[in-house]
């Protein structure tokens, strides 16, 4: 897949795990391209188990609507094969709010999770529990 660099996101598929890099806040706007973007990049898994790793750069609260939205895209991607995410949150003094609704979103969906302040971790850890689940 080709990489998917949109105005404040980027979308990559790597192997078994869909890298995100968001850059701006997830205004609704930017919401709507980017979960329009996101079903396109989960059919390349064609069902297959796969991780997601999702990078956060600076302060990014959802609104409540884009809560809901972020939960209708997550229900889909583990309809597409989604089993683990790694997120990571960088150069944000609002970490503790996005936590919460982070949690709030995966949980919706049954999604096992962690947050992380760095992407090697978030990336091993995501590395070896898709892995163990093979």
């Amino acid at each position: 897949m080709e990489t998917i660099l949109k105005e404040g996101y980027s979308i990559e598929s790597k192997s078994n795990i869909l890298q995100v890099e968001a850059f701006v806040p997830f205004t609704e706007e930017v919401t709507e391209k980017y979960i329009d973007d996101m079903y396109r990049a989960c059919e390349e898994f064609s069902g297959q188990p796969w991780g997601l790793l999702i990078s956060f750069y600076g302060n990014s609260v959802f609104t409540p609507d884009v809560e809901e939205s972020l939960i209708k895209v997550n229900k889909y991607r583990v309809e597409q094969g989604l089993i683990a995410s790694a997120t990571v949150l960088i150069n944000s003094s609002t970490a503790d709010i996005q936590q919460l609704q982070l949690r709030r979103i995966y949980q919706a969906c049954g999604i096992t999770f962690y947050v992380f302040s760095d992407i090697e971790n978030a990336k091993s850890w995501l590395e070896n529990y898709l892995k163990q689940k093979k």
